[in-house]
């Protein structure tokens, strides 16, 4: 009797596991589309875990959750819809969170209520819940250090700050980065590099000066590995994927590698937002909320890491493979104001063409 009471227990545990490891929500229905500037290969995660933990929830773009596009041209695009008053989504998640800001404003917003929000992010949020931090990507330098000794040979210094990037003339014609006019990422580092308690508007003088190649991230770490090129501003995970990548190829893992500057990185955390039933899509917002809360659970920020970037929860234990520890880096961050970069994008863009990218060549 005694046996037949442990094995009976012993199944009941096991149905119970077995339970919460297949649980699902089935109640969770409609059409979603959400606009995301993360990397094809995350969404491809994503969209399979939205599947599994939704069953009953539609994509509304083919087989996929997600309409994927460079922050910035997402923003013209969503700019060309506000237009008609409604969105062709019904969420975002887009790269850099001054966006957030200026959707609540115009009132496109849902509110989303997360209970314990400030116990559970180590990045700030919209305390009315209009929008909350899923993923922090990082901007920083990147070079080969196996032709460092090269580069110095003639006479071209590897920059070890972004001051140094902009304004060391050896680099002259050496230097990459991406485009802010497409990439988010890229123009919350200008808005941020250029802000009055930093570099200014000089810092884009230097980037002219310096002859830099407006180049996408795979673009500028093919031409580091190569040599055609001493260094580049890129995202960290786009540097720890392509080390990934090389080292499951079993190729050279030690002709790239991060500068993490000593002015500071820029952290760039990302925001979720559902949009409100009167400019979505599919006007299914209350549908939308479940889904922005699975984007801040465990399992979803255990993705985020996968791809790379960095998780916005405080107890978070892991980090993108290859990286430092997130606390570390937001102590050596360089602060952007994102309610100057909503209220200045328009000045920042039209600075960068005029100074920059009027006298650049470019690959894009």
């Amino acid at each position: 009797m005694k046996r037949f009471a442990a094995l009976l227990l012993v199944l009941c545990l096991f149905l119970s596991a077995a339970g919460n490891a297949l649980a699902v929500d089935e109640s969770v229905q409609g059409t979603l589309v959400i606009y995301s500037s993360m990397y094809q290969f995350v969404l491809d995660m994503l969209d399979e875990a939205l599947k599994a933990e939704f069953p009953n929830l539609k994509p509304g773009n083919g087989d996929s959750f997600f309409v994927y596009g460079g922050t910035s041209r997402l923003i013209n695009r969503i700019y060309g819809e506000m237009e008609d008053g409604v969105l062709g989504c019904d969420m975002l998640l887009v790269a850099e969170p001054a966006l957030s800001l200026e959707l609540k404003e115009a009132e496109y917003l849902e509110p989303v209520s997360m209970p314990g929000a400030a116990e559970l992010l180590r990045f700030p949020y919209d305390e009315e819940g209009y929008w909350y931090p899923v993923r922090v990507c990082n901007m920083v330098l990147a070079y080969n250090p196996d032709l460092a000794d090269r580069w110095a040979e003639k006479g071209v210094a590897v920059p070890k700050t972004f001051r140094d990037f902009a304004a060391d003339r050896s680099l002259k014609g050496h230097i990459a980065m991406g485009d802010p006019m497409s990439s988010g990422t890229t123009f919350a580092a200008i808005a941020s590099l250029t802000q009055t308690n930093h570099y200014g508007r000089a810092y884009l003088q230097g980037l002219a000066e310096n002859k830099i190649q407006i180049i996408s991230g795979s673009e500028s770490i093919k031409k580091i590995r190569s040599g055609e090129i001493a260094a580049a501003m890129v995202l960290e995970e786009s540097v720890l994927k392509a080390l990934s990548d090389a080292e499951k190829n079993g190729e050279s893992v030690t002709d790239l590698a991060c500068i993490y500057p000593e002015d500071g990185v820029i952290l760039i955390p990302s925001t979720v937002m559902t949009v409100c039933d009167a400019h979505s899509a599919n006007g299914n917002a209350e549908t939308c909320k479940a889904v922005e809360k699975w984007f801040l659970s465990e399992s979803a920020q255990k993705l985020i890491l996968e791809g790379f970037m960095h998780s916005t929860f405080r107890d978070m234990e892991g980090i993108p493979a290859g990286s430092i520890d997130t606390n570390e880096l937001i102590g050596m961050t360089m602060d952007v104001n994102w309610e100057n970069v909503y209220r200045s994008r328009e000045e920042i863009n039209l600075a960068w063409m005029d100074i920059v990218a009027n006298h650049v060549s470019t690959d894009e």
